[in-house]
């Protein structure tokens, strides 16, 4: 069996694509997300930064009302009973409690805009992993004896854009974790306004989360620093895993 000369064609042209792009994110795209995630870094300490600490000052701890729709006035409803086979009984009418409006604490505004930005670049970072390891794979050579350094090479570039992706999937969740334990913090605060150390509690939860974005940010701009350094050293190798290593023996 041989493959389809279109197909084959087809096929060649994907490959020279995938190479063509995997190396422009390799000497590109990786290069300037680090300069630009560096030049980023670099401004914590301005005060018109939102990454600098000033702004986790300004978490709200005010219990506001329920909301204005709330119905107090009329708190259950009417429902008629319904028989076995599913039908409206004529009778009386029972009443189904409607649920209690709560008292309301505002979320963090700004540290919910500064995750969205981190999740933005944990995105960029995981697809770019996933173009580039799928470059990586292509460039394989066939399996057989002798001379695989190479092949060790891009398995060790392979295993660590592995480890790149997993360390942007866990960072994305970081703001799902974020909501949940501040949710806990506000409902004890509405349960018990009296008790100050609630409201400290989560004036230090702002700010812990604050001071963990910006090593977030740190800790993605330093894969790219790793990527890029480990493929540039290693591009030959990429390249062309199978070289002619033989020529150092004579």
């Amino acid at each position: 069996m041989a493959t389809d000369k279109e197909a084959a064609r087809k096929l060649e042209e994907f490959r020279r694509s995938v190479t063509n792009k995997g190396e422009d994110i390799v000497f590109k795209v990786f290069p300037n997300k680090l300069i630009e995630l560096h030049q980023i870094i670099q401004t914590y300490s301005d005060a018109d930064s939102p990454f600098n600490m000033l702004h986790s000052k300004k978490t709200d701890t005010t219990i506001y009302p329920p909301p204005s729709n709330a119905d107090v006035e009329d708190p259950h409803t009417k429902k008629r009973r319904r028989t076995a086979d599913g039908s409206a009984e004529n009778g009386d009418v029972h009443h189904t409690p409607r649920p209690k409006y709560s008292d309301l604490v505002h979320s963090n505004e700004h540290i919910s805009s500064l995750h969205e930005t981190v999740k933005k670049e944990c995105d960029q970072l995981a697809d770019l992993c996933d173009q580039v390891k799928l470059w990586v794979n292509l460039t394989m050579p066939k399996i057989e004896d002798g001379d695989n350094f190479g092949v060790q090479v891009q398995e060790e570039v392979l295993a660590e854009l592995m480890r790149a992706q997993d360390s942007a999937y866990n960072v994305r969740d970081a703001a799902r974790q974020d909501h949940l334990q501040r949710a806990k913090i506000c409902s004890k605060l509405i349960k018990y306004p009296h008790i100050e150390d609630y409201a400290a509690s989560l004036r230090e939860h702002d700010e812990k989360q604050l001071y963990f974005i910006r090593q977030h940010l740190i800790d993605i701009r330093n894969i790219y620093a790793v990527l890029t350094d480990l493929i540039h050293k290693n591009i030959s190798k990429i390249r062309a895993p199978k070289g002619n290593n033989g020529m150092g023996l004579y």
